[in-house]
């Protein structure tokens, strides 16, 4: 992969920051996904035309069907950082011949099941990652600064890292028919 000749993701960029200035109404998305139960812990994920199976593997109750739903947040963040990477080498002009991305976060299934709740002192068990790491590997021409440089900018633009580096407020509605 290099960065684009033909320009395609600038000119995404460039027709977005065009709409943005005449509205900024046109920044705003909402995306929506819909979930159902499947199995004993799984589920099947929809959004848009799309369908995502997620379920856990025995040790946690599931029948190991898919990948769990910690593994869909770290395939969440890779696949995000891999857009982030593209469109942002083609913007600094950075070439990229290879991107390999991987991810492996920490997780104490204590605070998931509820078996930490009694603890005192400042000990807290996080029902979530405590703690991910990514790594990434790339191929090019370019100087190791202008890597370090575009790493430096995808991890401050990528989406799915701020979601997690950032406090972001979800609100839960209950429907009881």
């Amino acid at each position: 992969m290099t960065a684009s000749t033909t320009g395609a993701l600038n000119a995404i960029v460039d027709v977005t920051r065009q709409a943005v200035e005449r509205s900024t109404a046109a920044a705003h998305v909402t995306f929506r996904a819909d979930a159902l139960p499947q199995g004993a812990v799984g589920s099947t994920v929809r959004a848009r035309q799309h369908t995502v199976a997620v379920d856990e593997p025995p040790t946690l109750g599931g029948e190991d069907t898919a990948i769990n739903p910690v593994e869909t947040y770290l395939a969440a963040l890779l696949s995000c950082q891999v857009v982030t990477y593209r469109f942002y080498a083609e913007r600094l002009g950075v070439t990229i011949d290879e991107l390999d991305l991987s991810a492996e976060g920490d997780l104490d299934v204590r605070g998931f099941f509820g078996l930490a709740d009694d603890l005192t002192g400042d000990e807290v068990v996080r029902p979530g990652f405590s703690a991910v790491r990514v790594n990434v590997r790339i191929v090019g021409p370019d100087s190791a600064e202008r890597y370090q440089e575009l790493t430096t900018t995808v991890d401050a633009h990528c989406p799915v890292l701020d979601l997690t580096a950032n406090p972001t407020p979800v609100t839960t509605t209950l429907q009881v028919a």
